[in-house]
């Protein structure tokens, strides 16, 4: 192993020019920096986010439940730009005091109620749809065994194996390693589960693959981390059928739009307030051809 050793000092103190590309917005403590009140649409949801896979995962659910024709569900989607610090505004502290996307404010109930961790926002809308949870309770209980692994294994993807391999300031033997270990574990567990069941929770989709496509199908389609070759990714051949089986839904592409600002510009939809902004943005793609 060739990483030197680090001794810890006795006392931890920040050193705010540390922690690479993210260090601008990281900071050991909580509450806002600045004033700044969040803007409202007209629609009885309000989204705060980034097309992150955590913002990802509620955009989609909102296109499928609309897609099922609950039109109570429209939305409107607003860009916090994470990179500017704008999830530290005293309006977004207000609703997730954690300061991380996405949040979202119910205004069809009084008073509004807030909802916020990308996993409870999933739970409280299919609650108050009746959808996208199984109504028996061996399959409900199976989607939230696997919503909440989502819960527990992501960070260990996005915070372990996606910083040090992509984001960290310097690679290191160690961190890579072990990090790496976890996420073939954890891909093998998928990859076993779905070599018996063609959706997360058996026959039915859920807000469980809702919850781990933008995660882990973006890993294995090499859309994140660029780690796809390095993590034999191929390799997963039953997570790789249901990345697919995913993704070819009209929902999934729409909801995967929202809130997005990087990469082909005919993909991003920095904004969403009308289901026909997604029309607009394919006439745009027409125009060009």
């Amino acid at each position: 192993m060739s990483d030197n050793t680090y001794q810890p000092p006795k006392v931890w103190t920040w050193d705010a020019d540390s922690g690479g590309r993210f260090a601008n917005i990281n900071r050991p403590i909580a509450g806002a920096t600045h004033e700044q009140e969040l803007p409202i649409g007209e629609h009885p949801f309000q989204l705060y986010s980034l097309a992150t896979p955590n913002g990802v995962k509620v955009t989609i659910l909102f296109e499928e439940l609309l897609e099922l024709g609950y039109t109570e569900a429209e939305y409107d989607a607003h860009l916090i730009k994470i990179m500017e610090g704008d999830q530290f505004s005293s309006g977004f502290v207000a609703i997730n005091p954690n300061s991380k996307i996405p949040a979202l404010l119910d205004l069809s109930v009084t008073p509004p109620q807030r909802v916020f961790e990308s996993g409870a926002i999933l739970l409280y809308l299919a609650e108050k749809f009746g959808a996208f949870v199984p109504k028996d309770h061996r399959g409900r209980t199976e989607c939230m065994s696997w919503l909440f692994w989502q819960m527990g294994s992501a960070p260990i993807l996005g915070g372990g194996f996606g910083h040090f391999y992509a984001y960290a300031p310097e690679k290191y033997e160690y961190p890579i390693n072990r990090y790496t270990m976890e996420i073939k574990r954890q891909l093998d567990v998928l990859d076993r589960h779905l070599a018996e069941h063609e959706y997360m929770a058996g026959s039915e989709y859920s807000i469980a693959d809702m919850a781990i496509w933008p995660w882990y199908g973006a890993l294995v389609t090499n859309k994140v981390y660029d780690a796809a070759e390095f993590l034999d990714a191929a390799s997963y051949t039953h997570v790789q059928r249901w990345t697919r089986l995913i993704e070819e839904r009209p929902a999934v592409q729409r909801g995967r739009m929202v809130n997005r600002t990087w990469g082909d510009p005919q993909e991003q939809l920095p904004e969403r307030h009308h289901a026909s902004d997604f029309r607009l943005r394919t006439q745009d793609k027409l125009d060009q051809a």
